[in-house]
């Protein structure tokens, strides 16, 4: 019986950490805040479907970019569309926009620098606004 309960538990430690929700949290701009090592990336879709990202310091004040290296692709139904990105002022800004529709997966990778490990974050690209606190709702932060 002692074993199975230290089974038990031993499952659940491991299991609960994988099952956790991740809090979203949304940046300066309502896009979603991707957390990074000594720094923030905000994740934002614009008018046109370009996505931008811009960086922020730990205690959230504007950074231009600096060496970091960023990929996404959207995985839209019937095809995966790469996208790169360039820098455009203080902002890293994709070259083509993002496939048309939502409710499909991007998946951006971002690297601090060409020599850093990568940090890959999944959203699931929703546009509509949510009626609770009006942000994008791949960026909402209500609980529900």
């Amino acid at each position: 019986m002692k074993k199975i309960l230290s089974l038990l538990i031993l499952l659940a430690l491991v299991v609960s950490p994988a099952l956790a929700e991740k809090t979203v949290k949304a940046g300066p701009r309502k896009g979603r805040l991707l957390e990074l090592e000594g720094q923030n990336a905000e994740f934002f879709v614009e008018k046109n479907r370009t996505v931008s990202i811009a960086f922020y310091n730990a205690v959230g004040q504007a950074q231009p970019p600096a060496d970091q290296v960023i990929s996404a692709v959207a995985e839209a139904p019937g095809a995966k569309t790469k996208l790169e990105f360039e820098k455009k002022g203080d902002l890293m800004v994709s070259k083509t926009p993002l496939p048309e529709g939502e409710g499909y997966q991007v998946v951006v990778q971002i690297k601090a620098s060409a020599q850093a490990r990568p940090k890959n974050f999944r959203i699931k690209l929703e546009l509509h606004a949510c009626k609770k606190c009006d942000n994008p709702e791949y960026a909402c932060t209500c609980d529900e």
